[in-house]
């Protein structure tokens, strides 16, 4: 009976010993809060997460794909990419992996996600953990995209754009604020 209690004891000591929940300090709360609040901020992606189709997997296998990224996670870091939130305005560069829906103009120029002026419909919602959703509508040459966004208190930012001639694709990285 007592190698049971003592098992037991080994198995409530592993689960509870496993949960590690890193609560957000009030600096990094107050940080946030204030990026929300001026609506001035920068996000540069590390990671981009296209979905997965045929297509994909198929660049995969022909290992055109950089070393370290796979059909589903495609490392940014060291490409140059940003999405900026300045007031009532926007501007990004995004790399765009994945399917489209329609044809790419002759000169292949809107291959990435380009945003340059104004979003709509600019929503935010404060969660229970302190992070924040963010969403809106925004416009780049020849098409338009939903944005949602969310930030977390430790300044990560997960991004996914919805656009109405390419497949859902996601992004993730940092979070700044600018003056």
């Amino acid at each position: 009976m007592k190698p049971l209690y003592f098992f037991i004891g080994i198995g409530i000591m592993v689960i509870f010993s496993c949960k590690s929940k890193s609560a957000a300090t009030q600096v990094e709360i107050d940080a946030l809060n204030t990026i929300v609040k001026k609506q001035m901020f920068r996000i540069d992606s590390d990671w981009a997460y296209p979905q997965v189709t045929n297509a994909m997997q198929q660049v995969l296998n022909s290992g055109l794909m950089q070393p370290g990224s796979s059909a589903n996670a495609i490392s940014l870091i060291g490409n140059d990419n940003f999405l900026t939130i300045s007031k009532d305005s926007i501007s990004s560069f995004l790399p765009y992996f994945g399917e489209r829906q329609m044809q790419v103009a002759y000169n292949g120029g809107d291959s990435a996600i380009q945003f340059n002026g104004v979003f709509e419909d600019y929503e935010v919602v404060h969660n229970k953990d302190n992070s924040y959703n963010i969403s809106f509508q925004a416009k780049s040459n020849s098409e338009n995209f939903q944005v949602f966004i969310k930030l977390y208190p430790n300044l990560k930012a997960h991004m996914t754009l919805n656009g109405n001639s390419r497949l859902t694709i996601r992004y993730s990285g940092s979070l700044e604020l600018i003056e």
